[in-house]
C-alpha cells in the first residue's frame, strides 16, 4: 500500500506495525496490528487482520493464524484481487505448518487463478509460486518443485527481482533432495550472500538454518554448527518459537552425530516442546523419529516404536505416503541395529523388519520413475533406493525367506545388476527425514543473474518414465513380490507398479 496525500484513517498504524516487525519485535507488531483491526474500517482493517494473522503464524500459533485467515477471507470481496490473493497465500503458509497440505494447495491455486493476468502484482505472483514450491517439497514431489521454482525465478526476474533469492533457495532444497548436492549448496550460498548484503535479518537467519541442515547431511558438522548457532541467537532474541525449535533440532542432531546422546536427547526435547506448542505437527513427527532413534540406541525398543507409530499416524493422516515409506525404512534400519547387537533376536523383530523394509523399498524405488532426467533417476537409485533395497535383501536373508530372495533377485535382474554381497550388513545409512524447511516468504532486494543462469542449466530437459511392469515368474506365472506390492500401495497410497505383466 502506497502513501497518498489523503491516506485512509489508521494507515499509519500499518506502517508502525511493519516497522516493529522489520526490527524483529513481533510482540509489538502484533499489538499494533490488532489495535488497528479494532479501530479502523474497510481496507485498512482488512490489511491489519491479515498482518496480525501472519504474526501469529510467525510466533508459532499456526492454528490461531489459520482461524484468523479463514475469518478475514470471509470478509474480503471476490473482486478485491490483491487483498484476497495475499490473504490466500498467507493462509496457505499456516496450513502448511499444520500439515494440511491439500487445503494449502487449494488456497494457492485460488490465488494463482486470481493473479493470472495481474502483472502489476508481481510480488504476489512470485510469492504464490514460492509457496506452491514449498507444498510440492513437503510432498517430496521434487520434479514438480523444480519446475515451479524455475518458473518462480523467471517470474521474479521479470516482475519482482527482489524475491529472486527465495526461488534460488527453493531450487537449492529441491536439487539437494534429488542428489545434486553441490548445485544445492551453490544455490543456498547465493541466497545467503544476497540476504547478508540486503540486511534482511529474518531471511538471513532462515537461510543459515537451511544451509546448516544441508551441511549436516553432508557430514560437514563444523560448518553446520557455526551457521545454526548464529541463527539461534537471532531467533531466541526475537522469540520466533517455530524457528527456535528448528535450531534445537539441528543442534540435537549435531550432538547425536558426535556421539553425545544425552545432550542430543535434551536438545530434541526442547525442540519438540516448541513444535508442540506451535502446532507444527510435521516437525513433531520428524522430532519423534529422532527421539525414537535414541530410544533404540538405549535398547528401549517399545518406547521407540511408540514414537515411530505416532509419527506414522501424523504422516498418514495427511496423505504423505513418501514420508510414511521413509519412516518405515528408518524403522527397519533401527530394527537391524538392535538385531545385530543381540545373540538371539526375537523372531518377531526380524519378521517386522522384513515387512517394513520390503514395502518401503518398493515405494522408495518407485520415486525415481517420476523424475524427468535420466541422471536424476540414476542418482536417486544409487544414493536412496539402492540402500533401501539392500536392507530388504538383508531381512529376507535373516528370515531365511527363499521365495522372497528369489523375487527380489528377479526384480533387480529385470533392471540393474545385483551384487549379492551387498545384502550383507553395510555402513549405517543416514537418517532420511531431516529435510531443510522451505524458505519463508520475506522480501529480498536485488536480482541474481548468476543464479538464474544456473537454474536454466540445471532444469535440463527430460521425460519421466513409467513405473516398471509386474513380473510373472515360474512356477505358475505368479507375480513377483505381489503381496508386498499390494501392501505398499495400500500402506502408502501410491501406484508403484504398472498393471502390465511381463515374464521374468
Amino acid at each position: 500500500m502506497n502513501r497518498t496525500e489523503n491516506p485512509p484513517p489508521g494507515l499509519e498504524l500499518l506502517y508502525e506495525g511493519a516497522a516493529a516487525h522489520n526490527r524483529g519485535d513481533l510482540t509489538e507488531a502484533l499489538r499494533i496490528f490488532e489495535h488497528a483491526a479494532d479501530t479502523t474500517t474497510d481496507g485498512v482493517r482488512t490489511s491489519a487482520l491479515v498482518n496480525a494473522a501472519s504474526v501469529y503464524d510467525e510466533l508459532g500459533d499456526h492454528e490461531g493464524a489459520a482461524t484468523r485467515y479463514r475469518a478475514v477471507l470471509g470478509e474480503i470481496p471476490g473482486d478485491a484481487v490483491e487483498k484476497r490473493a495475499s490473504a490466500l497465500i498467507n493462509y496457505s503458509q499456516a496450513l502448511q505448518h499444520l500439515g494440511a497440505l491439500d487445503e494449502a494447495q487449494d488456497a494457492l491455486e485460488q490465488a494463482r487463478a486470481l493473479l493470472a493476468d495481474a502483472d502489476e502484482l508481481g510480488v504476489l505472483r512470485v510469492s504464490c509460486l514460492l509457496s506452491l514450491t514449498a507444498v510440492a517439497s513437503y510432498r517430496a514431489r521434487w520434479s514438480r518443485a523444480i519446475d515451479i521454482a524455475t518458473e518462480s525465478l523467471n517470474t521474479a526476474l521479470r516482475l519482482a527481482p527482489e524475491l529472486a533469492g527465495y526461488s534460488l533457495m527453493n531450487l537449492a532444497v529441491a536439487y539437494f533432495e534429488t542428489g545434486r548436492h553441490e548445485l544445492g549448496v551453490d544455490f543456498a550460498r547465493q541466497a545467503l550472500t544476497a540476504f547478508t548484503e540486503a540486511g534482511n535479518h529474518n531471511a538471513l537467519a532462515d537461510t543459515q538454518q537451511n544451509l546448516a541442515q544441508i551441511f549436516m547431511r553432508l557430514d560437514r558438522l563444523d560448518e553446520a554448527e557455526e551457521l545454526v548457532e548464529a541463527a539461534q541467537l537471532y531467533f531466541e532474541r526475537t522469540g520466533l518459537g517455530h524457528r527456535i525449535g528448528i535450531g534445537w533440532k539441528i543442534r540435537g542432531f549435531l550432538a547425536e552425530r558426535r556421539g553425545d546422546i544425552d545432550r542430543a536427547q535434551e536438545w530434541y526435547r526442547r525442540s519438540l516442546d516448541h513444535f508442540q506448542a506451535s502446532g507444527a505437527l510435521l516437525d513433531v513427527a520428524a522430532l519423534q523419529c529422532r527421539l525414537a532413534t535414541i530410544e533404540f540406541a538405549h535398547g528401549r525398543v517399545g518406547a521407540g516404536q511408540q514414537l515411530l507409530d505416532g509419527s506414522f499416524v501424523i504422516y498418514a493422516e495427511r496423505g504423505l505416503g513418501s514420508e510414511c515409506a521413509k519412516l518405515d525404512y528408518w524403522h527397519a534400519v533401527l530394527l537391524e541395529m538392535v538385531i545385530d547387537d543381540l545373540a538371539e533376536p526375537a523372531p518377531e523383530l526380524v519378521v517386522l523388519g522384513r515387512a517394513l523394509s520390503v514395502t518401503a523399498a518398493i515405494a522408495i524405488d518407485a520415486v525415481r520413475y517420476t523424475l524427468p532426467s535420466g541422471s536424476r533417476r540414476e542418482q536417486w537409485h544409487r544414493e536412496i533406493a539402492e540402500p533401501a533395497m539392500r536392507l530388504a535383501f538383508r531381512f529376507a536373508h535373516l528370515c531365511q525367506d527363499g521365495a522372497l530372495l528369489a523375487d527380489l533377485i528377479e526384480t533387480r535382474c529385470a533392471g540393474t545388476t545385483l551384487d549379492i554381497d551387498r545384502a550383507q550388513p553395510a555402513e549405517r545409512p543416514q537418517f532420511p527425514l531431516d529435510t531443510p524447511d522451505p524458505p519463508a516468504l520475506t522480501e529480498l532486494p536485488g536480482p541474481l543473474q548468476l543464479g538464474a543462469a544456473l537454474a536454466q542449466v540445471a532444469a535440463s530437459a527430460g521425460l519421466p518414465v513409467a513405473p516398471p511392469p509386474r513380473l510373472a515368474v515360474e512356477p505358475g506365472g505368479r507375480i513377483a513380490l505381489a503381496d508386498y506390492i499390494e501392501a505398499a500401495e495400500h500402506r502408502y497410497g501410491g501406484k508403484f507398479r504398472e498393471d502390465r505383466v511381463i515374464p521374468a
